[in-house]
């Protein structure tokens, strides 16, 4: 729930402007579901957790050769929960906000030893963008829209430990560990199918370029999502 709080701003940015969209042409609210992909970086060095309180990876310190401390960390290939809007000025002419978060955290790492206190490192991604929107095809039925934007990716990760004794019995921590933050550019393609005046359903292809997302091992990120939704105002 942290998440999504953070990025509400962005979305009642575009609740300013409902006047503005019932008066023009139209304003678009979406709830997505969808998936998110990114390969692994493959095998890590997790020989530097251990001793003391684990630092936040580094990323650049892959395996080379076989080790009791490498770990082969997780692709990105999580479902994702999406938020946004979409503010049509005119009606082939628009621009949108979108936010596809992860809602629940993913391992990313075990931390050694366990013994000394620590459990696994998780991670949860978070997608967001801010688009300009041309609608080539717009009828009452049927609106095709071609997105493109610039936006940022957030990894955050948490501590995450589990233990047991005879007298607190099983005890689970988990605590926020740090973020990293990238700009990323996207494009993306959806037919939006209207299924009464006001609700649709938008099947949407969208690819993401996150620069430098060194958690994973390769900045191009596809990502397919349903969009329901509902609009207002004229179209």
């Amino acid at each position: 729930m942290r998440s999504i709080r953070h990025y509400l701003p962005l979305l009642v940015l575009l609740l300013v402007c409902l006047p503005f969209a019932h008066a023009q042409s139209s304003f678009d609210f979406n709830i997505g579901f969808g998936w998110a992909h990114a390969k692994s970086l493959g095998s890590v060095d997790n020989s530097y957790y251990d001793a003391g309180p684990p630092p936040l990876p580094t990323f650049g310190n892959t395996c080379t050769t076989a080790s009791s401390s490498c770990q082969n960390t997780p692709a990105l290939s999580s479902f994702m929960l999406g938020f946004g809007g979409d503010l049509m000025l005119w009606k082939k002419l628009g621009f949108g906000v979108d936010v596809n978060i992860e809602p629940t955290q993913q391992t990313y790492l075990t931390i050694q030893p366990v013994s000394a206190g620590y459990g696994t490192l998780n991670s949860r991604v978070t997608l967001y963008d801010f688009d300009a929107i041309y609608a080539p095809i717009s009828t009452k039925k049927v609106e095709l829209k071609i997105k493109a934007g610039i936006g940022g990716a957030n990894t955050k990760f948490y501590n995450n430990v589990s233990s047991s004794s005879t007298v607190l019995g099983n005890q689970n921590e988990n605590e926020y560990f740090g973020s990293a933050n990238h700009f990323q550019v996207m494009g993306g393609v959806g037919v939006e199918l209207f299924l009464t005046d006001h609700v649709f359903v938008r099947p949407e292809v969208d690819i993401h370029y996150v620069n430098n997302f060194s958690q994973f091992g390769s900045g191009l990120v596809p990502e397919a999502t349903i969009w329901l939704g509902y609009s207002i105002g004229d179209r």
